[in-house]
């Protein structure tokens, strides 16, 4: 399960999975267990904007703060998705 970055942000990891390429570009943010059932999913636009697809166990300011986290660094985390997808954004 490939990680975006091996330290937490607010928390939690942020991973996908090689399912999740056939989607448009996301993360999924979980703490411990890098499980989906429990992660929070962030679609991530073309312009580093997200949309929250679901909460998981993360509250709002978690939430805020990795989208932000991830409006910073979109174009980096798009490169580690692009190894492994032909999908864009």
């Amino acid at each position: 399960m490939p990680k975006y970055y091996d330290y937490k942000v607010c928390g939690y990891y942020l991973y996908f999975t090689a399912a999740c390429i056939v989607e448009a570009m996301h993360a999924h943010a979980s703490d411990k267990k890098l499980t989906r059932e429990t992660s929070a999913k962030f679609f991530v636009k073309s312009n580093g904007d997200t949309s929250v697809e679901k909460k998981g166990t993360l509250n709002d300011h978690e939430i805020n703060q990795i989208r932000k986290f991830i409006k910073k660094h979109y174009q980096e985390m798009y490169l580690k998705w692009k190894d492994l997808s032909d999908e864009g954004f």
